[in-house]
């Protein structure tokens, strides 16, 4: 098997494909939490704090500069996608769980043929 058919079997397996989308969309899904911090939790937290706009903040010391409010808002982001992303999840979870639950019984006469099944496979193995 070649480089490139090796390559190609690769990228194509399920879980590349996934992992990709998955990526994409999580960068943009980024971009959005990214943005409502910077737009509008940032200068809310702002306004309770006095109109002090943290993102600018910093501390100095030496020839150094600290920058803390860089640092709070990014943990802010931060929060917030791993709480959107938990509540997604859980969201997908409970679709998937409605569905396995929605899986009727078989019918009588498929647990009739399912029992004569077993009992002429256990006939054959003696």
């Amino acid at each position: 098997m070649g480089l490139l058919a090796e390559f190609k079997a690769f990228a194509m397996r399920g879980n590349v494909v996934d992992l990709a989308v998955a990526v994409v969309i999580g960068t943009a899904f980024g971009k959005i939490i990214a943005s409502l911090v910077d737009g509008i939790v940032m200068p809310l937290l702002g306004i309770i704090l006095g109109g002090i706009d943290i993102s600018g903040k910093t501390l100095i010391i030496g020839h150094a500069v600290v920058k803390w409010g860089v640092f709070l808002q990014t943990i802010i982001d931060f929060t917030l996608i791993a709480a959107a992303i938990f509540l997604v999840v859980k969201l997908l979870m409970s679709f998937q769980k409605k569905q396995e639950a929605e899986v009727p019984p078989p019918s009588p006469e498929v647990q009739l043929l399912t029992e004569i099944r077993d009992e002429l496979k256990n006939k054959n193995k003696i």
